[in-house]
């Protein structure tokens, strides 16, 4: 799979560390039970189709981006500076 940096340009992506998925998790209050707590730490979406995640350019420029990319076909529709996709989110 190839990314394009949006600094550095198309590069593998062995380059990066994924981070997960590029969407706020909201934290539980400090007192929610034991079961609230397991499902924030360990359980996320696994969703098929269009994703929105963010990697870490860490054999590059250390830059961090959201890629939007298909799961099922590991086909990259964009990547773009993670501080520019916060800035468009209202």
């Amino acid at each position: 799979m190839r990314i394009t940096c949006p600094i550095c340009g198309p590069r593998d992506r062995r380059e990066f560390y994924y981070q997960g998925a590029a969407v706020a998790i909201e934290r539980p209050a400090p007192d929610a039970g034991a079961e609230v707590w397991d499902d924030y730490l360990h359980n996320r979406d696994n969703p098929a189709g269009e994703t929105r995640d963010l990697w870490y350019h860490e054999s590059g420029c250390a830059a961090w981006i959201v890629v939007t990319r298909d799961t099922n076909t590991h086909e990259v529709m964009g990547a773009e500076l993670a501080d520019d996709a916060k800035a468009e989110r209202p």
